[in-house]
């Protein structure tokens, strides 16, 4: 384990409708104006009776909240008034469906956000469900609250809707717009990052900018999707894998016109379940990046998050040149393991080097609560690199 200075920074109002059960997973990104201000978006579920299905659970809806902190993260003020990104929750076959007639992955869920630019563009990546969760930390059972007309294929709309799987999707992120709480100004949806019919998609984002792959310059996404066995090349995968998805620009990325890449599987005991990237790469120097990333092993012993140092290779995808085997940083406070979920998590969506030279990554504490940790980035970067 690395030594971290690890807080909790807030936890769940129980006077606020759509965030008094859970806020979790923030997103954060430093205002480029203001280098002491950050702009943070967080997960935040609670009970909406009021878009019920009869005979069903008491539905979820995950939407996404703004705070900002005038500090350098020290102290923040959030906006409990309402949710910054909210899904719309309708349950009809003709009501799920957004005005260009495209379907509104975003209908019923928008979590575990990244903030990340991509050349020079604030964007936003979301994984997104067509319809609430009922109350997840009981049951993980993602049709728990959806429609009957929703359950077969015959209404022919793929597994977004039949399974009512994850869909990961970008929107540019208008900042002026968010910090001063309009809204409804502040995102706009470009495109979905995968096609959910071959797998459900979590943890995905791009890299900062475009890299050569095989002298080509590529817009390059990490995404893992939980079946890669269902695409050609994770064909002999058992378990969700860290790929790499370059294209020549970002509508391609759903579509058939991309290259994957296997680039990281689970190799150490605490990453047996799955592996998957915490939130957009860190260029170090020219052409090196830090990726941090996260495995789990089991119920028991749950989420560890990690980090790994690579390299960008003109001849192909980048390649790995460091990755710790033992255990970074894990929850081990007692406010980061009592909770309603039973499985310990630290989960991070996002880190920024301050100016004093450390990093300030923030992260989802026993999946109910909001943490931040401060790590010396140089501290870091020279223990992934001198024992690994």
């Amino acid at each position: 384990m690395i030594d971290c200075n690890k807080r909790l920074l807030f936890e769940a109002p129980k006077n606020c409708s759509w965030a008094s059960k859970m806020v979790l997973n923030p997103a954060m990104i430093q205002d480029p104006q203001q280098e002491n201000i950050i702009h943070m978006l967080f997960r935040a579920t609670g009970p909406c009776a009021d878009k019920s299905l009869p005979g069903r659970p008491l539905p979820y809806p995950i939407s996404l909240g703004y705070a900002v902190s005038h500090d350098f993260g020290q102290n923040w003020k959030v906006d409990f008034e309402q949710p910054a990104l909210a899904p719309a929750v309708k349950y009809k076959h003709d009501e799920i469906y957004l005005r260009d007639g495209t379907i509104n992955y975003a209908n019923g869920c928008i979590e575990d956000p990244r903030l990340f630019y991509f050349e020079d563009q604030l964007y936003l990546s979301a994984a997104c469900r067509i319809f609430p969760p009922g109350p997840y930390w009981e049951k993980d059972d993602p049709a728990q609250c959806m429609p009957g007309w929703a359950l077969d294929n015959t209404h022919g709309l793929g597994n977004a809707v039949t399974k009512n799987s994850t869909v990961t999707l970008l929107y540019k992120v208008n900042l002026e717009a968010l910090k001063t709480k309009k809204y409804s100004e502040a995102f706009t949806l470009v495109v979905p990052l995968h096609n959910p019919d071959i797998s459900d998609d979590r943890d995905a984002f791009l890299f900062p900018r475009k890299l050569k792959i095989r002298g080509r310059e590529k817009v390059v996404c990490i995404h893992r999707p939980k079946h890669p066995w269902n695409y050609a090349i994770g064909k002999d995968l058992t378990t969700p894998s860290i790929f790499l998805a370059a294209a020549d620009s970002l509508a391609e990325l759903s579509g058939d016109n991309v290259e994957r890449h296997i680039f990281a599987v689970p190799e150490f005991e605490w990453e047996q379940n799955r592996i998957g990237a915490s939130w957009a790469p860190l260029e170090i120097y020219p052409g090196e990046w830090l990726l941090p990333y996260h495995g789990k092993q089991d119920d028991k012993v749950g989420y560890t998050q990690s980090f790994m140092i690579l390299k960008e290779n003109t001849d192909g995808f980048p390649k790995i040149t460091h990755r710790p085997s033992e255990r970074l940083i894990y929850a081990d406070e007692a406010w980061e393991l009592e909770g309603d979920f039973t499985v310990p998590c630290l989960f991070s969506c996002s880190g920024i080097v301050l100016n004093d030279g450390n990093l300030l990554m923030g992260y989802g504490a026993a999946d109910q609560k909001i943490g931040i940790a401060k790590i010396p980035f140089d501290y870091l970067i020279n223990t992934l690199k001198n024992t690994c």
